[in-house]
């Protein structure tokens, strides 16, 4: 009636649970089956989706990083999207409109906003999973030395200007009135040298376990330096001459495509590191100058080595050369053909694999196409054969190269006259560095590890099977695997006798090269996928594979090897 105030009650919702109370959030869409579908675009996917979510109401894409938005951004816009609008925080959604904001959120959601609906989708739930967090501290590969504690008393340093000396600890020197933390270096003759913690980048390590002391204030340490000179001048001419005769051959240009090289990067489930970021673009550089690329990767296990390779075949690939990635096991080709076929998945361009784990029907099959061109990437350890012939090989990718023989090698380089060759090496052999350090080819060190990654602990010991009992059960409780690695094939039952009496509780499984190759593939894929806790094996496991979960590894009569 006229005058009269009518009140209208809702009732609250219904708590979900004890302490729990329903505020109309849903979990948002996950892109998971448009992702192992080779023939739906994922991209497209997601713009359909936004399209729909965005009659209903603002939609917020959360990045992990200025760099990732910056990415999807492009992607969106190649989409046909139009306008986004970049937020820096909550309050600045509007009523309608594709937002973009840095946002590490694992998930996206659906929500209630005013009278319309707020759909936030993440950038794990298009791409997948980041497996690690942001890093805490940039450290520089470049830096010698860069903290007191990774020196022990007793190490060799050499500093700069003195020359070699022996690292005794840290002292506090009172010096104007304050106190500074000095190194304390023994120099010969028992002469000692305080250096300010400051100035740390003035030494480096030493890399022999022997050496004579210098002595301070002589002149020994400076002739040392100007002989090396000299023969740095000498290499210097060396690799002018070898540069000028190299910038006489051209090969062909190739460059990133726009927009698929955004889609393809963002597949990386890891944060890259700096020293990988460099690595990347020297190759892409190199690959868009003309002229034959020879550039050696060098990284330690697990840093990224194999990050760099995909990226380069997806740039030789996209532009119409075929690529050839050679391993000198046929594991190490199984494992590459598996992470290179998984990564191009959905992408214009066919992945095969040349080994004895095919069928050779598949075999002539994979020839045949690397003869006509119809196949853009083969990984193998065959390629050397005389009977594989590659119509218009563009890239060669040689993974642990210090792994092929003599006459493997002289094969490889009647094919590269204007072919660009990467090298990937974990363990460069003195003949592959000396190539690079002269110049012949060209040198990129990852020497940042990932981020969170923890120093490896080595302890060595007489055999004890309480300590072996107790690091293999210390994995196993922790949800990871272990490697027993023997150097024989004769030493594996007595080790085997072993597990079954003192570890009844693993399971295991025994690898050597004299089995069959299907049974020794079911068996190494069957510890690759986590049935077993334990890979009893000789050093078959030595070629870089990748257990990401194989964190303990026991080396039996070490020295053996």
């Amino acid at each position: 009636r006229m005058g009269q105030r009518e009140v209208s009650f809702k009732p609250h919702p219904q708590p979900t649970g004890p302490n729990v109370l329903d505020a109309g959030g849903r979990l948002g869409r996950n892109f998971a089956p448009e992702r192992k579908q080779e023939t739906v675009s994922l991209f497209g996917a997601l713009a359909a989706h936004i399209k729909a979510k965005l009659q209903e109401g603002p939609v917020v894409i959360a990045s992990y990083s200025d760099g990732a938005r910056e990415r999807l951004t492009g992607l969106i816009e190649d989409e046909g999207m139009g306008e986004t609008i970049a937020i820096k925080n909550g309050t600045r959604i509007g009523k309608r409109g594709l937002h973009l904001a840095v946002w590490a959120l694992e998930h996206g959601f659906e929500a209630p906003f005013g009278d319309k609906t707020l759909t936030v989708i993440s950038e794990q739930d298009v791409l997948g999973d980041r497996l690690i967090r942001q890093p805490k501290k940039r450290r520089k590969a470049e830096n010698f030395l860069t903290e007191a504690q990774s020196l022990a008393a007793g190490d060799l340093v050499v500093h700069v200007d003195h020359g070699v000396g022996r690292f005794l600890g840290l002292e506090v020197v009172t010096a104007a009135g304050a106190a500074h933390e000095c190194l304390l270096l023994e120099y010969a003759e028992e002469s000692k040298l305080y250096l300010p913690v400051e100035n740390i980048e003035l030494l480096s390590k030493y890399g022999h376990d022997e050496a004579f002391l210098d002595r301070l204030g002589g002149g020994a340490w400076q002739a040392k330096k100007a002989k090396l000179k000299e023969r740095i001048r000498e290499m210097a001419d060396r690799l002018i001459r070898v540069a000028a005769e190299r910038a006489l051959r051209r090969a062909p240009i190739m460059s990133p495509p726009d927009g698929m090289w955004d889609a393809f990067s963002a597949r990386f489930p890891y944060q890259e590191t700096d020293d990988q970021l460099r690595a990347i673009e020297d190759v892409i550089a190199d690959l868009d100058a003309g002229h034959p690329m020879d550039r050696l990767i060098c990284g330690d296990v697990g840093f990224g080595k194999t990050e760099v390779a995909l990226r380069a075949a997806f740039v030789a690939a996209m532009s119409g050369r075929q690529v050839a990635v050679i391993a000198p096991t046929t594991l190490l080709a199984r494992q590459h053909a598996q992470s290179f076929q998984e990564r191009f998945r959905g992408f214009p361009i066919r992945v095969r694999q040349l080994s004895r784990f095919i069928s050779g029907k598949e075999a002539s099959l994979t020839r045949q196409g690397l003869a006509d061109g119809t196949i853009d990437i083969v990984v193998t350890h065959a390629v050397l054969a005389k009977t594989v012939k590659i119509a218009n090989l563009g890239l060669l990718i040689i993974d642990e190269e210090q792994r092929f023989g003599v006459q493997h090698k002289e094969r490889l380089k009647q094919l590269r006259s204007d072919i660009h060759v990467l090298t990937l090496s974990a363990t460069p052999i003195p003949r592959t560095l000396q190539l690079s350090l002269t110049g012949v080819r060209d040198l990129s060190i990852i020497g940042t590890p990932p981020v969170d990654r923890l120093a490896i602990r080595t302890f060595v010991s007489e055999f004890d099977p309480i300590s072996i009992r107790e690091a293999l059960l210390r994995e196993h409780y922790r949800g990871g695997q272990s490697f027993y690695v023997v150097p024989r094939i004769k030493d594996l039952p007595e080790v085997e006798e072993f597990l079954k009496e003192q570890l009844p509780e693993l399971s295991y499984v025994v690898a050597h090269g004299q089995m069959a190759a299907g049974e020794l593939d079911d068996r190494m894929n069957a510890f690759y996928d986590g049935k077993y806790d334990v890979l009893l094996a000789t050093t078959i496991v030595e070629s870089g594979l990748d257990i990401p979960t194989a964190n303990t590894m026991i080396v039996h009569r070490a020295d053996m090897f």
